[in-house]
């Protein structure tokens, strides 16, 4: 008689807490389009062995946010287990305690995701849970990188201020003077992930036990978001370093081989989306001139370039003429007319990128290569491309693709 295996039941538990010092209410603060929660959720949402995906938060919009992007929030944590210094023990063991008694819901395991540590690779969850599951003998598996400083070449000041080597190894005289090759490797933790068995937090009170096995992780990815300058810096590497990582929205598209043609949408890319009107009822906008610059240098380099856009008024055709651009404005369907355009020239899709900003966009994103959108573009628009940029629109966004596409693509026979 064959046994049956029972499936291990393992429970996700993303914390955030509301009152975070360093960037004020940082979980869900958008992070390359998303709520920086958002990426946690998703990791956890997309992988296979996990069972069961759980907020832990004292505040009531992060867990709207949570709910939002598919986790349950079925408790509010206690302000007490929310403060600068609470530690992670109390929080799980707070959910564990409240979902068995409340839900008569124990798990096997559990996955802590932290959402300051965004950059997962795929599939990082279920190769870290797998490990666990393979070892009997483990407590727990956490996600660690090669460290960027060797502690054997540390050192501590005494009270008479003579200064003592961290560590000494075994074999090697002095550590501190010999070649890293030569030196143990060692390795740092990261935020990405902790499996534990749920026995280890509840019955042994700790939030890793004794035998702790490693799941390595490719320093690439390493992003621990503690200010807003870490924000920017690993804001730049979602967007611009092809890496293969969880998302929260569609997976975003690589840079084509080549760009024949870039689209941009004229009020709010080319200009701040303002217009002012006069007593006769006579508008105007305001111009980039560090844009029409860069669209200089970029046709001279030999890229094509249109404008699409449903403004009517003349000023898009006398703004165009201007910058020597060919020009369609008062379009009510941009998605057909892009489609005939890269038909009338013999332009391919995969060759074309587009900028814009407001909803009206949206259907040309599929149709192109890449799709890239302005910094205050309409939310819709920043979670549909494939990168934001860093410019607003009207306030050098155009010039920022210009110079791009002149630093990736050189096409100057």
């Amino acid at each position: 008689m064959d046994r049956v295996v029972r499936t291990p039941e393992v429970l996700a538990v993303i914390p955030a807490r509301g009152g975070s010092k360093g960037i004020s209410r940082k979980n869900i603060r958008s992070f390359a389009g998303y709520p920086l929660i958002a990426y946690s959720i998703a990791a956890a949402l997309q992988a296979d062995l996990v069972s069961r995906v759980i907020v832990s938060t004292d505040d009531d919009e992060i867990a709207g946010v949570g709910r939002e992007f598919g986790a349950e929030v079925p408790f509010i944590r206690p302000a007490e287990l929310a403060q600068d210094d609470t530690l992670d023990l109390p929080v799980f063991e707070h959910a564990l305690e409240w979902l068995q008694e409340f839900k008569d819901y124990r798990p096997d395991l559990v996955v802590q995701l932290r959402p300051t540590s965004p950059v997962r690779p795929s599939g990082l969850v279920d190769r870290a849970i797998n490990i666990l599951l393979d070892h009997a003998e483990a407590d727990s598996v956490r996600g660690v990188v090669p460290a960027g400083q060797n502690p054997h070449k540390m050192w501590r000041i005494a009270p008479d201020g003579q200064m003592q080597a961290l560590l000494y190894v075994e074999g090697i005289l002095e550590p501190y003077n010999a070649p890293r090759q030569k030196l143990p490797p060692v390795y740092w933790q990261t935020g990405h992930i902790d499996v534990i068995r749920t026995d280890v937090i509840l019955d042994k009170q700790t939030m890793s036990g004794d035998v702790i096995l490693p799941v390595r992780i490719d320093p690439a990815y390493t992003v621990d978001i503690d200010n807003l300058r870490d924000w920017a810096l690993y804001e730049w590497l979602v967007r611009e370093r092809d890496l293969d990582i969880v998302r929260p929205g569609k997976r975003t598209r690589p840079w084509p081989e080549k760009v024949s043609l870039v689209v941009f949408d004229f009020d709010g890319v080319m200009t701040d989306n303002r217009v002012w009107v006069n007593q006769e009822g006579i508008e105007s906008v305001a111009a980039n001139r560090s844009d029409g610059w860069g669209l200089e240098r970029l046709l001279e380099a030999g890229f094509k370039a249109v404008i699409i856009s449903t403004e009517p008024n003349p000023v898009v055709a006398t703004r165009a003429k201007k910058l020597g651009l060919p020009y369609f404005h008062g379009v009510g369907d941009k998605a057909a007319t892009l489609e005939a355009y890269l038909r009338k020239e013999n332009i391919l899709s995969g060759e074309t990128i587009y900028l814009g900003n407001d909803v009206n966009d949206l259907p040309c994103f599929p149709i192109v290569a890449r799709a890239l959108a302005v910094a205050d573009a309409h939310p819709d628009v920043i979670r549909q491309a494939d990168q934001i940029l860093s410019k607003p629109g009207g306030h050098g966004a155009v010039r920022e693709v210009c110079d791009m596409l002149l630093s990736r693509y050189s096409q100057v026979e």
